[in-house]
């Protein structure tokens, strides 16, 4: 304890304040485990001993296990009905996934939520999460036989649950049960398996990166989609943490910009995302008939409407996505190197309508990104240039690969601008005969909107025909 609080002292930092990034440097730096320093933390914050922490931590969950005790055994939810007792038959022989320790997090978790719909669970960022954090801790109690190992993995999960909890300003699944579940799962299963703190920062990175923007406020009134949210947290969490210790998986983002970023989004989510949510899932709204009763018949027949015409049109809509995807039999389009078919495919495809319409000896080349594609020109930037200089294909490894000092070499001059229109990227070619511009609006791979060319629009999409590049309004 004396070494970790005059370490963090003399970091400057607080006790009390730590981020989980702090908490995981003054750990590294150490070489203790994440959990001495999160106890630590609580013992100078609490002025409590060692071992009055750990059973705070543990007896923070009685009346959450007690729900999710409901809910494998008599409870039943109006958006899960009875699942978690289903899974419960003979021990487990309806098992969602091998891994038996992993089942009985997953089978859990499902149960805490049935539970929280019986009898209620006590929330943390909100109670999506909290199941599973109920979930995990079960599974542990279950696992674990020594005291002290079982409450230094749930103070790491408490610790990454109360910052997502102070984090969480709007709805959204990203800081609730996809998110903080997501990352709690991944930094309790790092400190359960012994993982050094180092892993431990991977794996929360890892996790959170497919969780941020994910909404959810809608969806908890729509049967069965909560179970995947919840659940898909378990699933990433675990994954995330076996990358973290058992590979050399490069991870250079720190966490503690990962958890601000997931905490920037959740807002814009809210006011953004959900409400196309709502509109689309209200139709399946799970509707108390009682509460109905009260609602002027006049309302209900303006929502009837609202919803008969939301459905017809995502039908149309539906349609519309059918209508334009390709066979099975010639699925994929062509390969695009540098890692991303949105920010190296589309903007290297204008590149090469480009190319096509320049004549003469190419001494120039002038590239215009949207805020998006600009930071990411680390690998769109030598796909571009390499169309736009030797009409190189999307796929051409080698041309992508030797274009930068190409280019040096023969002293082309090159321009890298970023603009604000969304979706923009622009390319300029000069060259000794005829110069070329196409400007194109970006929706991935192979596809594009042409907005404007020179010497002419009309050539330019010529040209895309016969270069296979698709053209979409």
């Amino acid at each position: 304890m004396k070494q970790i609080s005059e370490r963090v002292k003399q970091k400057g930092y607080i006790f009390g304040d730590l981020t989980l990034g702090e908490t995981i440097e003054i750990a590294a730096e150490l070489n203790l485990r994440v959990s001495d320093v999160i106890i630590a933390e609580a013992m100078d914050q609490n002025i409590m001993t060692q071992e009055e922490v750990m059973d705070a931590v543990l007896n923070a969950f009685a009346h959450n296990l007690y729900a999710a005790e409901v809910g494998i055994t008599t409870g039943s939810s109006f958006l899960l009905g009875r699942i978690p007792q289903e899974l419960a038959v003979d021990h487990g022989a309806k098992r969602l996934i091998e891994d038996d320790f992993i089942n009985k997090i997953l089978v859990y978790t499902l149960a805490a939520q049935v539970g929280n719909h019986t009898c209620g669970l006590q929330p943390c960022a909100g109670t999506g999460d909290s199941c599973t954090y109920t979930g995990l801790y079960r599974a542990l109690q279950e696992t674990v036989e020594d005291k002290e190992e079982l409450a230094r993995a749930v103070a790491v999960m408490l610790k990454v649950g109360t910052i997502f909890r102070a984090g969480k300003s709007w709805t959204g699944c990203n800081m609730e049960g996809f998110g903080a579940g997501s990352a709690a799962t991944a930094a309790t299963l790092v400190e359960f398996r012994h993982g050094s703190p180092e892993a431990m920062s991977k794996a929360v990175v890892l996790a959170l990166s497919p969780t941020i923007g994910t909404p959810c406020t809608p969806r908890v009134m729509v049967p069965g989609l909560c179970a995947t949210h919840i659940g898909g947290g378990v699933l990433i969490g675990n994954l995330a943490a076996n990358l973290a210790m058992k590979t050399s998986i490069p991870v250079n983002v720190p966490v503690d910009v990962m958890i601000a970023m997931a905490a920037a989004v959740h807002p814009v989510s809210a006011q953004s995302i959900v409400p196309i949510v709502i509109q689309y899932m209200q139709p399946f709204f799970k509707t108390n008939f009682e509460v109905e009763h009260f609602i002027e018949e006049k309302v209900k027949e303006q929502e009837k409407a609202m919803i008969d015409q939301t459905m017809a049109s995502a039908l149309e809509e539906a349609r519309i996505i059918a209508k334009k995807a390709n066979s099975i039999v010639k699925p994929f389009g062509e390969a695009v190197v540098g890692g991303s078919s949105q920010a190296v495919g589309s903007p290297t495809n204008t590149a090469r309508i480009a190319h096509a319409l320049v004549k003469g000896e190419i001494t120039g080349v002038k590239i215009e990104l949207y805020p998006e594609l600009f930071v990411r020109r680390g690998i769109n930037v030598p796909g571009i240039l390499m169309a736009a200089v030797f009409g190189s294909s999307t796929d051409d490894g080698k041309a992508y690969k030797e274009i930068m000092n190409r280019v040096l070499e023969q002293k082309i001059k090159i321009e890298i601008v970023q603009v604000e229109e969304p979706q923009m990227q622009r390319i300029t070619i000069y060259a000794t005969e005829q110069n070329a511009m196409v400007e194109a609006l970006n929706r991935g791979g192979a596809r594009l909107v042409l907005k404007k060319a020179s010497p002419s629009l009309e050539e330019a999409g010529l040209v895309a025909q016969r270069l296979g590049i698709i053209l979409v309004d």
